[in-house]
Parts: C-alpha cells; structure tokens; sequence
C-alpha cells in the first residue's frame, strides 16, 4: 500500500521550471530513493512534498489523505518528518533543546520522556553531549542530531536530504547504518541522496531524476545493476 502517492508533481521558480510532472511513490515499510546529480530536482521534490515550498501542478497523497495543498506544520501532526540538507540544526541551542523542539507536536510528558530515551539509545553521543551547545558539535554528531530530532516527532515517514554530504567514509557508512536501523524498527523512508552507491544498496526501490523529470526507476539492485546509472552515477 503506498504511504505516500506523487502524482505529476509540478515546481517552477519563475520561468523555470524545476520539477515536469514527476509521479513516483513510497510503500509502507519501503526504504525509496531519490538520485540524480546536482539540480536534478531531488531537493526541490522533497520540499514541495512536505509543503516547504510551492506546488504549481499535482498532487501529494499521504496515507490515504491529499495534502498538496497542506501547510508544513500541519502535515508534521500527520506523520511525516525530515532531516533536511545541511542539518539545519538550531545552532544556538543545547543538544537536549533541539531534541524538544523536534517533539513540538507530542503534547504527553511520558511520550516525550520515552522518545528521549529511544534517541538517547540510538545516538549515545547525544546523550553524552546532551547540554552542549549544538554547534560546537562535530559534522556527524550534528547529523545525529538532525535524525534524533526528526525521529522525536514519532514519523511514520522519514525523509531525509543528503545525509551523508561533507562526512568522513567511516560516518557516511555509520549514517547508512542507522537509516537501515530506523527502517527495520518500522519507519518508511524516503532518501535524496547524491552518493547512489551507497543509497541504492539500501534501497527497496529507487527512481532517477534528470533536470526535472524521471528517467528511470525499479528495485535499489536493478538501478545498482543499470549501465546507465553506472556509467553516470557510480563511476564504473
């Protein structure tokens, strides 16, 4: 059943035209990525989904409710979370602080208290690090922290943008690690990935996007598999 459904998904930024009617869609349970090079419109897909930019054509289906014209904050309460390019973590605020406002829309004490701990586990350097200033983090510890806090508000769906960018090899494997963690513990996961390589890997099914449009799409090992996305993306 598809947890989430995009149907001829259209973006433009004035007069260009970011996204050409793109359909795709993630199944319950699925780990689904998005590669393609840089202005493919990996980003732009992941953001005019979760209602962070506008839709000039299309429409988002949610399970089973149509939220394209949803506001953000609202489609949070529904389920849906993402960890966005660059982390985009509150610098300013303490590790603990931002793991809070990751879980704004859990109105009970003990639900939050329960999350904490579940983070905690999964990330024990947050726990380590949980008064520090989030800034003064290293590259992955803040990457840790922009899952925990998307992870706090319980999503059904995680969408994560660029996970792996500007981290060390040994922490772009321990990311990956961790996606397929949170999988297997029953979140759905939509991924925007550049590093296709590793994404395809983990990847029930994945589609690829050039300029705007998908070119190709099947299971994470028939794309791993494709001379054409060798050729393009995996430098073989």
């Amino acid at each position: 059943m598809a947890l989430l459904e995009v149907k001829d998904l259209e973006v433009s930024y004035g007069v260009i035209q970011a996204l050409k009617g793109i359909s795709f869609e993630v199944n319950e349970g699925e780990i689904v990525t998005l590669i393609g090079a840089n202005g493919a419109g990996k980003t732009t897909t992941m953001q005019s989904v979760i209602g962070l930019i506008p839709k000039n054509g299309g429409s988002v289906t949610y399970d089973g409710q149509d939220i394209t014209k949803m506001p953000c904050h609202k489609i949070v309460h529904f389920g849906m979370s993402q960890v966005p390019e660059g982390r985009r973590i509150f610098q300013e605020l303490t590790v603990y602080e931002n793991l809070m406002m990751g879980a704004y829309s859990i109105k009970n004490n003990d639900s939050f208290k329960e999350d904490l701990e579940k983070v905690y586990k999964r990330f024990p350097r947050l726990a380590e690090r949980s008064g520090q200033i989030a800034g003064t983090l290293s590259g992955g510890e803040q990457q840790m922290l922009a899952m925990g806090r998307a992870l706090m508000s319980r999503p059904k769906l995680l969408m994560l943008d660029e996970p792996s960018m500007g981290l060390s090899p040994l922490l772009v494997d321990e990311v990956f690690d961790i996606i397929k963690d949170i999988n297997k513990d029953g979140t759905t996961i939509l991924l925007v990935e550049q590093n296709a390589g590793k994404s395809l890997a983990i990847s029930d099914r994945a589609y690829v996007l050039e300029t705007g449009s998908i070119v190709l799409s099947g299971t994470g090992a028939e794309l791993a598999a494709s001379e054409e996305v060798k050729k393009a993306y995996l430098g073989v």
